[in-house]
């Protein structure tokens, strides 16, 4: 079963730039959708999301905010993967 793995970011974020990283590490090889939200686009994100981005939602579980642990991440796709 495919894993719905949302990133939600802005521009000009260094910790995105170093979560995105962690992300796309984590994904490869995979069975995961992954889309990246950009929350200044959208008022109701930015509203909910503003001072906590990065954010990483799995199948649209929040899983992580400011900095993505690979490990966590990695266990949270493995449970995922197997629900």
């Amino acid at each position: 079963m495919s894993v719905a793995l949302t990133f939600l970011t802005r521009a000009d974020c260094h910790l995105c730039d170093a979560a995105r990283r962690v992300v796309l590490a984590g994904i490869a090889g995979r069975d995961v959708d992954l889309t990246e939200v950009d929350i200044d686009s959208d008022d109701d994100l930015r509203a909910k999301y503003d001072w906590d981005v990065p954010v990483v939602l799995i199948n649209g579980r929040q899983h992580s905010f400011h900095r993505v642990d690979p490990d966590r991440l990695a266990r949270a796709l493995d449970r995922a993967e197997s629900a």
